[in-house]
């Protein structure tokens, strides 16, 4: 009988864990989430993205003589929702890509989005790319990735630079 009893509390642990793991997710792939899109302050923070403008990142990146970053995502996607709550929050992070890239950001299920996705070949999401500004891809990455990555990715790219 005490050994039923401890797989019952075993189980009711583990299905507390579970649950507060599945909340955590959640409020983070939610609006606003765990980290607000503003600081008090009031002012935007992270990487500002042009959103679902590839023509004026690439006229941008033309005349600006950058490289474009691009946020490839779609509102569903868990991760996607993860990056923009964490890693383009990141203080360093977004003063490096605000600094040398034009960034845009492009929902791949609405208006240009199904047809560069096609172009592009994303399968995945989130999909990050850094183009040239020719339009060209340079460089890169699928998936969630960590701040610290995601500056590694910048400069790699940056190191390719025309």
């Amino acid at each position: 009988m005490l050994t039923m009893k401890k797989h019952l509390y075993f189980y009711r642990l583990l299905l507390l864990a579970v649950l507060l793991a599945a909340s955590l997710f959640y409020a983070l792939a939610q609006p606003g989430g765990l980290n607000p899109d503003q600081e008090e302050s009031g002012k935007k923070t992270g990487i500002n993205f042009l959103e679902n403008q590839w023509d004026t990142a690439m006229r941008n990146a033309a005349a600006e003589h950058k490289y474009i970053f691009l946020d490839a995502y779609a509102t569903w996607c868990g991760p996607c929702k993860l990056l923009r709550k964490t890693t383009f929050k990141d203080k360093d992070v977004a003063a490096f890509f605000n600094e040398n890239f034009v960034n845009v950001s492009l929902d791949v299920e609405k208006g240009l989005g199904p047809e560069l996705a096609s172009k592009w070949k994303i399968h995945s999401l989130p999909t990050l790319i850094v183009f040239d500004a020719a339009g060209q891809p340079v460089l890169q990455s699928i998936g969630y990735v960590k701040p610290e990555d995601l500056l590694a990715f910048g400069k790699q790219a940056l190191s390719k630079k025309f």
